[in-house]
């Protein structure tokens, strides 16, 4: 399948069976993926990278969260699509970056996908 984006996903999700479960959804779906375990670690990955979409959990260890990530990334890279996903969390729509998607964990393939198309990200 041919995907519409430019760049790859940027995956950050702390837990590791639902970061490769996610990671392995979209490159079946025919994504390019990248990953990241935290923010900082996100954040090194976003400096030399190019990304169509981040899809970053909120709660991490590190220096910062999943929403000021996105935050920092609405800030620096406006055009990257962000989706954010939390099971303990369900933040008001002020707290999110512009146009940020939210979803709630788990993350079913269909609602993932529909988010991802509604950014323009359709396979």
């Amino acid at each position: 399948m041919a995907v519409s984006t430019t760049g790859p996903l940027l995956i950050v999700e702390d837990d590791g069976l639902i970061r490769m479960d996610l990671a392995d959804t979209l490159q079946d779906a025919g994504y390019a993926v990248l990953e990241a375990a935290n923010a900082d670690e996100a954040w090194a990955i976003l400096l030399e990278t190019d990304v169509s979409a981040l899809i970053t959990d909120i709660d991490m260890p590190g220096s910062m969260d999943g929403l000021e990530l996105a935050r920092r990334v609405c800030d620096r890279w406006p055009d990257c699509q962000i989706i954010v996903i939390s099971g303990r969390y369900n933040p008001e729509a002020s707290t999110l970056p512009p146009d940020a998607i939210f979803l709630t964990k788990p993350v079913g393939e269909t609602e993932l996908f529909k988010a991802l198309e509604a950014r323009g990200l359709a396979v």
